[in-house]
């Protein structure tokens, strides 16, 4: 035989030999280490993918909550406002009615003094009109006589 056919011959074999070899023992572990490689993308892509998700919904419920807390802070915020308007109704009303009631104790005080200085007055005149009757008559009238004309001029008044 030829040397370079002995030598062709013993690389095919050995060549065979290397491929039976890698399929037998290094391809499968390289396999399984490429597949594994893949799984964990795979899983790593999903668990992205989901994350995403729980971003979008975790975003639309902040969203909706901080809608909600606006809606409420503006429901409480109107009904500070209506109570506010409420209390300055009761107050006004409270100061009018207070005002409404000095005013008519002052009217009754004016109507009492204005009664007692009528009343003063009466008797002042009376006093008077007996004095220039006594003057006239060029005499004094007894104390019974003096209430009784004045009575009765303050009765006329």
């Amino acid at each position: 035989m030829n040397p370079s056919l002995m030598t062709f011959l013993g690389q095919m074999i050995s060549f065979a030999i290397l491929i039976w070899f890698t399929v037998k023992f290094i391809w499968p572990p390289l396999m399984q280490a490429i597949e594994e490689r893949q799984r964990k993308i795979a899983e790593g892509l999903a668990a992205a993918d989901h994350a995403q998700r729980d971003l979008a919904q975790a975003q639309d419920k902040a969203a909706e909550e901080l809608k909600a807390a606006r809606a409420r802070a503006n429901e409480i915020i109107e009904q500070a406002h209506q109570r506010a308007n409420q209390l300055i109704d009761a107050a006004k009303g409270e100061a009018l009615a207070e005002a409404a009631r000095l005013k008519a104790q002052a009217q009754a005080e004016i109507e009492a003094a204005a009664n007692r200085a009528k009343e003063e007055l009466r008797q002042q005149v009376a006093a008077l009109a007996v004095t220039g009757a006594e003057r006239v008559i060029k005499r004094e009238i007894n104390a019974a006589d003096q209430k009784a004309l004045i009575d009765e001029l303050a009765a006329q008044l």
